[in-house]
């Protein structure tokens, strides 16, 4: 079993920066892949950023790149989310999900664990 949690989130003027963090407790070897995803209120969850664990490939969406910066850190099993310039229509909760097997998909339904969530507030 694989436990997510994620930390970081808050409220932030636009223009700003926040760090998220996804600790990855229990079977780490089980997770080949790390994204994530975030939903604002009445939308569906999308796809953020993504990151192999093992190699360190990296994929982004078209309105998260060049903002935001997807990361690992093997020694502490934890992924980063580096997000900059951020902007209103980033408000929403962004969820960090691993997947074992396959590389990084923008379908949530190809993930196996979750964590919570951790809600991001961008003011105007």
């Amino acid at each position: 079993q694989v436990q997510l949690i994620e930390s970081g989130g808050g409220l932030v003027q636009a223009g700003g920066s926040l760090r998220l963090s996804c600790a990855v407790s229990g079977r780490t070897f089980s997770s080949n892949t790390m994204t994530w995803f975030r939903q604002a209120p009445g939308k569906e969850r999308l796809f953020v950023a993504g990151i192999i664990w093992w190699g360190g490939t990296t994929t982004y969406a078209d309105s998260v790149k060049g903002r935001f910066t997807i990361s690992r850190d093997n020694a502490k099993n934890t992924v980063y989310l580096q997000m900059t310039n951020l902007e209103p229509e980033d408000t929403a909760i962004y969820y960090c999900a691993a997947r074992y097997l396959g590389g990084v998909s923008r379908q949530p339904r190809d993930y196996d664990y979750w964590g919570q969530g951790t809600q991001v507030n961008v003011s105007s």
